[in-house]
């Protein structure tokens, strides 16, 4: 498998720091699925994983994981990386 993406953009907002990999507008359909929580959460406790689908495409890529806001943007950047490669590997 390929090596995980490139961290796009970091933003603080709300109660999560949003560290996004793939840029959102691409995709036809943006979910939180059950089944990255698991992956997520054995990194990052109360973390999510965004997914998009590309028009005309069965396949499902992370576009961004949202850490909460308290660990800060330096370890929520870490963590986001380490996140995505245990899915896309």
């Amino acid at each position: 498998m390929s090596d995980p993406p490139d961290v796009e953009l970091v933003e603080t907002a709300d109660e999560y720091i949003h560290v996004r990999f793939r840029d959102p507008d691409r995709y036809d359909d943006i979910r939180t699925p059950d089944w990255a929580k698991t992956p997520a959460e054995s990194v990052s406790a109360g973390s999510e994983v965004r997914t998009g689908r590309l028009e005309g495409s069965d396949d499902w890529e992370v576009t961004s994981v949202l850490i909460e806001k308290h660990v800060g943007e330096e370890k929520a950047t870490a963590q986001a990386r380490e996140i995505v490669a245990k899915i896309e590997s």
